[in-house]
């Protein structure tokens, strides 16, 4: 295994508009490759759009969603990633030929379809299936995984990506600045969007306070630190419907540590070299070692009836 440079990247995607949403991968894709980077990923449904979704029939779903890999936005991804010679990772609806429906995340190289994931949590849409299955790929000498948004809220998926190989987990999100029972939760106004121009600072202390990134500071550094992994998060910034998002897409090494963010309030990519070293170095690397899975086999696999309730939604 040796060094990785890597980029995560953040856009403000167009609901259903994919021609639109596939010009703005190509271009951070290109900005990522004369970087010199190897990968670039983007966030949750960036392809398709996503909080729109939750107002979609099944039959306006099936006409959103496309069959992976022969549908169109994945040759053309394919093609981006052709041209800029890089491993692209996006997000759309899939649906297969006998109509069930999906949230898929893939990873494209220059030959194609490289690994797919369905959401293991989809809750965006009543007609969208659960994904029953967990992904380790291996990319570019390193062993990769995915878990979409709320999949990485439930600390078992990580440490099971983890268990099954992975020392790198892409972690794709359209999250925060949305209402919970967290003290400090809840939208973002507009109207602070619009006039980011003229007011940068406010726009920012509501980005970066309690409804956006001091939340995602309070899990996300520490998934990759108990599991001793590197966190590739990508984020939506801007409009998504009728929600702001924050973007805030970043690298998070096994430490913990950001090696790189995306700070502007806007379109975005950001660049860094990941190295196998770490892997090793880091508590989580131990931590793994040690566990006595005869001591909480058994409750961890225990029954439960399971339950997810969005308030927002």
């Amino acid at each position: 295994m040796h060094k990785l440079k890597i980029s995560t990247a953040q856009f403000e995607h167009k609901s259903g508009d994919k021609a639109y949403n596939l010009s703005r991968i190509d271009a951070l894709a290109q900005k990522a490759a004369q970087a010199g980077s190897q990968v670039v990923a983007f966030h949750e449904c960036c392809i398709s759009g996503y909080t729109f979704a939750r107002e979609l029939s099944r039959e306006q779903m099936l006409d959103l969603a496309e069959l992976i890999p022969d549908g169109e936005s994945i040759q053309k991804l394919t093609a981006i990633a052709r041209k800029h010679d890089l491993a692209i990772l996006a997000g759309l609806f899939e649906k297969e030929a006998d109509g069930d429906l999906y949230k898929a995340y893939v990873c494209v190289d220059k030959n194609g379809l490289v690994a797919k994931f369905r959401k293991l949590h989809p809750f965006i849409n009543p007609h969208v299936k659960p994904g029953n299955a967990y992904c380790v790929f291996e990319l570019l000498g390193w062993k990769c995984g995915i878990l979409i948004c709320y999949d990485n809220n439930i600390i078992e998926n990580v440490r099971a990506t983890k268990l099954l190989g992975a020392d790198l987990i892409f972690m794709p999100h359209v999250t925060m600045c949305t209402p919970s029972t967290r003290p400090g939760a809840g939208f973002v106004d507009p109207q602070l969007w619009e006039n980011r121009e003229n007011d940068p600072t406010s726009l920012r202390l509501e980005f970066d306070g309690m409804k956006g990134r001091e939340w995602l500071m309070k899990w996300l550094p520490a998934r990759a630190y108990d599991n001793g992994i590197y966190a590739i998060f990508s984020n939506a910034i801007g409009m998504d419907h009728d929600q702001l998002k924050n973007g805030c897409s970043m690298i998070i090494d096994p430490f913990g540590d950001i090696l790189a963010e995306c700070r502007n309030l806007g379109d975005d990519v950001v660049t860094t070299t990941i190295s196998p070293e770490k892997l090793q170095q880091a508590g989580g690397y131990r931590y793994t070692k040690a566990r006595r899975p005869e001591l909480y086999r058994d409750i961890l696999g225990q029954e439960h009836e399971a339950e997810q309730k969005v308030v927002w939604l």
